[in-house]
């Protein structure tokens, strides 16, 4: 009787039955058979592996770390649990455990395509896309016309700013598989439209998708985006629309939370609150790209990143991970009044350590390096005092653009307010609220910079931007659209050509679609011009 069996029981067949039950969704079921076969056999590693696998199916990331732990624990050189491990740390901010599990992973030569693209999606996460694609490639190379695996690759190229090869592999993944809605979508951002055969291609396929909105949401925004191309605006509306409703019905969005939360900042995150604290750490190599999403952060980002002595590190969440971690805050919200009130009783020292600790695999080899997640004008005032020298630059857009903007764009996971018009304007009126707070509170703490100002005419703009931030002038930074580095944002596209102003004003094409939006704001007290 080999190992794996004991008299009555086929544990080799329940851990079948837990795979395919993973396979069909039921999560129950495989948990169930992870259960039984653990209770025979405690130290069974496929079973804790498949308990780990079921946990991150059921969004239970405690389970999968301990699951996880416990399948190298009994087996130091599974691969596969190492892999996963690096990709659940990094996705926590833990990096510096992330880095040592991915080593762990890598010090096992895994050829396995699954462990190849799980280490690619964690460099990715650590911002090292160059290192992330040549492990997509390998993953693919080893397991060819597999989709999910063409598309992280695909993906990639984007961001690496291939994009022709990129429409390559999002063509090849329709070939193989034609309802194929996030390949679609990607196809459409990778270049411009230029008739309605895509689009019409797409809307066939999305009548299969009446019962599901994720499917349907991407080829809505993708339709909407062709359109626009194609300056057929009233069915681009049409489009982004019905693709935002479908979006905001897979998401909840808590408004009164957020209302809390920018109550709380603004009753309590006081200058006298900034005056009683001693200062942090002195670092001066952060510079903060903060605002609204869609506002010209990217743009910003690539002027000052162009320049020699700095490095692009992309949207980092370790500033709020930095306060989770040690305040010991649980809330799955990422931001919340509650992670505000924790962050308050805090040494501010400590944060601005923790924050510059967990960021180092990000950073690069320059000075300076750029920190542009929109939503830290959250953590402004916490940012003064735990990194006092760090400079802070805030984009301001047009508040129609800008709201119109992030309403037209899927988001992964992030700003869940902006797939309604209401929604959206009533939250832009709280954030403009908030800044303006900031402004008085901390004069001349941070640098507004408009996004139209620097489009219409680049040089001047970017020359004060970079004397703000005490840097020598380059001329590079007047070019920052030959740069080569990697755009891990929606704007990926946008930024490897010149500045333009194609976008100033483009709201005005919907402006009587857009009246629930606009009626909003100037309800809030926001000047719609």
């Amino acid at each position: 009787m080999s190992d794996d069996q004991q008299p009555g029981v086929d544990l080799q067949e329940l851990l079948r039955q837990g795979y395919a039950k993973l396979r069909a969704g039921d999560i129950a079921a495989a948990a169930k058979c992870c259960q039984q076969a653990l209770q025979v056999k405690p130290d069974l590693v496929p079973a804790h592996f498949l308990v780990g696998l079921v946990a991150q199916e059921g969004k239970d990331r405690k389970t999968a770390f301990s699951a996880f732990q416990s399948v190298v624990k009994l087996d130091k050189d599974h691969a596969p649990a190492w892999a996963h491990l690096a990709k659940l740390y990094m996705s926590d901010g833990q990096v510096n455990r992330a880095d040592s599990a991915l080593r762990e992973t890598l010090r096992i030569k895994p050829n396995d395509p699954l462990v190849l693209d799980l280490i690619g999606t964690t460099l990715s996460l650590m911002g090292e896309h160059g290192a992330a694609g040549s492990f997509y490639a390998r993953a693919n190379a080893s397991k060819p016309e597999f989709p999910p695996f063409m598309q992280n690759l695909a993906n990639n190229l984007v961001y690496n700013g291939d994009t022709a090869a990129a429409e390559t592999l999002f063509k090849q993944i329709i070939a193989l598989y034609p309802d194929s809605p996030q390949a679609h979508w990607g196809l459409s951002g990778s270049g411009k439209a230029t008739d309605t055969s895509h689009i019409d291609t797409m809307q066939a396929l999305q009548t299969r998708h009446s019962k599901d909105p994720r499917g349907s949401a991407f080829y809505s925004y993708a339709m909407g985006k062709e359109r626009e191309d194609l300056e057929q605006w009233d069915a681009a509306f049409e489009a982004f629309s019905a693709g935002a409703a479908a979006r905001r019905a897979t998401v909840e969005f808590d408004e009164p939370a957020e209302i809390a939360m920018f109550d709380y900042l603004e009753e309590h995150y006081s200058a006298d609150w900034l005056d009683s604290l001693a200062d942090g750490n002195p670092d001066p190599s952060p510079i903060f790209v903060l605002g609204q999403p869609r506002t010209g952060t990217t743009l910003i980002e690539r002027i000052i990143t162009s320049h020699s002595q700095v490095h692009s590190a992309g949207e980092l969440q370790q500033l709020g991970l930095a306060v989770r971690r040690l305040s010991n805050y649980r809330n799955p919200k990422r931001f919340s009044a509650e992670l505000f009130q924790s962050a308050q009783e805090l040494e501010p020292k400590k944060i601005g350590g923790m924050y510059l600790q967990t960021t180092s695999k990000m950073r690069g080899d320059t000075p300076r390096f750029v920190d542009k997640l929109p939503q830290n004008y959250l953590m402004l005032p916490l940012i003064l005092k735990a990194l006092p020298n760090a400079k802070i630059v805030h984009l301001v857009r047009d508040p129609m653009d800008a709201c119109f903007a992030s309403f037209k764009q899927l988001f992964a996971d992030a700003y869940l307010h902006s797939y309604e018009q209401q929604e959206m304007a009533r939250h832009h009126a709280r954030y403009l609220r908030l800044m303006q707070l900031w402004r008085e509170r901390f004069p001349g703490r941070f640098i507004d910079i408009s996004y139209e100002d620097t489009a219409r005419d680049l040089e001047p703009h970017a020359r004060a931007l970079i004397d703000y931030l005490d840097l020598p002038w380059e001329d590079a930074c007047l070019h920052f659209h030959q740069q080569q580095g990697a755009v891990s944002t929606a704007s990926a596209v946008q930024v490897r050509e010149p500045a333009h102003t194609r976008s100033i004003g483009r709201w005005r094409r919907y402006e009587s679609q857009l009246q629930p939006m606009v009626q909003a704001l100037e309800a809030a007290g926001v000047a719609v011009n």
